[in-house]
């Protein structure tokens, strides 16, 4: 498969979104609005949120730090549309193809009422990820929107040792 082949979609899970794409962010009427069924708030374990250039990336932990963010599901008729906009905007092309900005994963999001669902996740891709862990700066709330409204300190996360 070359690079501008898309991946089959997989099944039609929702997205966890925890930046741009939340409610009341940048990209979230653009990419999403009439596009949806449900908007939830949801809960990532084990994972931890950096600061970008605007907007932030997710990286998988092995501990029970937590991302927030919602729960998107995409009517039906506009899922495809929804996967391939949202595919592009995270420069998502194929699995492991080093020009990814971001990789989309399914993952176990926890709803408001505790129950599980899996879901759609862009988590960053490997290269950014090794740049994030090195000397990136984490959100240390795990919430974007209000690390953003409240002008919260989020720290550097200096270089790490396995």
């Amino acid at each position: 498969m070359t690079t501008t082949e898309r991946p089959a979609p997989g099944p039609a899970l929702p997205f966890f979104v925890y930046g741009t794409l939340r409610p009341g962010g940048t990209y979230h009427d653009p990419y999403l609005r009439g596009s949806t069924s449900a908007e939830e708030p949801g809960r990532l374990v084990g994972a931890v949120l950096y600061e970008g250039p605007g907007y932030p990336y997710a990286v998988a932990t092995p501990d029970t730090r937590t991302v927030h963010g919602e729960l998107i599901t995409a009517r039906p008729a506009a899922y495809a549309r929804v996967l391939a906009a949202l595919d592009r905007l995270e420069e998502f092309t194929v699995p492991g193809d080093p020009g990814n900005l971001y990789e989309r994963v399914v993952r176990a999001v926890h709803r408001a009422d505790g129950t599980t669902v899996s879901a759609w996740v862009y988590l960053a891709a490997p290269h950014v990820e090794a740049r994030l862990l090195a000397t990136g700066t984490l959100v240390t709330s795990g919430d974007w929107r209000a690390a953003e409204a409240a002008g919260a300190p989020r720290v550097p996360d200096g270089p790490r040792t396995p």
